[in-house]
């Protein structure tokens, strides 16, 4: 008897042990930062506001160009992601789970077609349209995302959602290409975006945290003119030049570098 219940005990604490859930990896600074960027961007009235506040002044801006029209069709480009379409639950899921972003987990999101609208976008694309002007989408995903891209876009019916208006990367993220080839035929009144190389190649090719900012001081007068920058704090290039584009860093990593750069009070 005092054998068999040895054995039970046993064989009790073996199944507790190999029950016992493993120990889950503390998230890092930024992925625990995106779960609270995704969340302002879902639930914040002051995003909404931001939002409202571009478009409002695209629509003036635009009423402004529709005076003096020129030679040429009147064009307004616009990024996707995070401009028209917001990606915050992808965000906060892979946060959440504490995984760095992946081309397939990413891929497996946009093929659902699901992204919600960015606030006042719709309204100003479908406006632009129907002043005549042509709406291109400039995007950096990729070629294989274009059935789910069009499909996403037109679940919402934004306008000139078409093979011809929706340019995605083929062979370089730099969209001046693509800029340039809208120029041929049209004039670009506006240009929409999140993140800055939506609408200039002076902030192509990498460029580093301190040029960035020497770009911008530049093109200053540009931003609420012909360039109308949307709120998007989860990610973009300037997390890139933040992390001097190693996209191999470790959590631990990225926590380091992120406590050396920014600014805490010191008591």
């Amino acid at each position: 008897m005092k054998r068999s219940i040895t054995a039970l005990l046993a064989g009790t604490l073996l199944l507790a042990a190999c029950s016992t859930p493993k120990k889950i990896e503390n998230a890092s600074i930024a992925n625990n930062g995106k779960v609270w960027t995704s969340l302002w961007q879902q639930r914040a009235a002051e995003y909404k506001a931001l939002c409202f506040q571009a478009y409002n002044t695209a629509k003036w801006r635009l009423d402004e160009a529709l005076k003096n029209p020129g030679n040429k069709p009147l064009a307004v480009v616009t990024d996707v992601d995070e401009t028209l379409l917001d990606n915050s639950p992808y965000d906060a899921m892979r946060a959440a789970n504490n995984q760095e972003f992946s081309p397939e987990t990413w891929k497996a999101w946009t093929a659902k077609a699901v992204a919600d609208t960015v606030p006042g976008a719709p309204a100003f694309f479908k406006y632009a349209a129907s002043k005549g002007v042509a709406v291109f989408y400039i995007t950096n995903r990729d070629e294989d995302e274009r059935t789910g891209t069009i499909k996403n876009l037109q679940l919402y019916n934004l306008p000139n959602t078409d093979n011809e208006h929706v340019l995605l990367r083929q062979t370089e993220s730099s969209k001046e290409t693509r800029r340039q080839q809208v120029l041929k035929n049209y004039n670009i009144v506006l240009l929409c975006g999140d993140n800055l190389p939506d609408f200039d190649m002076l902030y192509d090719n990498k460029p580093a945290e301190a040029n960035r900012q020497a770009v911008t001081e530049k093109l200053k007068k540009e931003f609420g003119s012909k360039y109308i920058v949307i709120p998007n704090p989860s990610y973009g290039d300037f997390e890139g030049a933040l992390f001097n584009y190693n996209y191999k860093l470790t959590g631990a990593q990225k926590d380091a570098i992120i406590k050396a750069k920014v600014k805490v009070d010191k008591q």
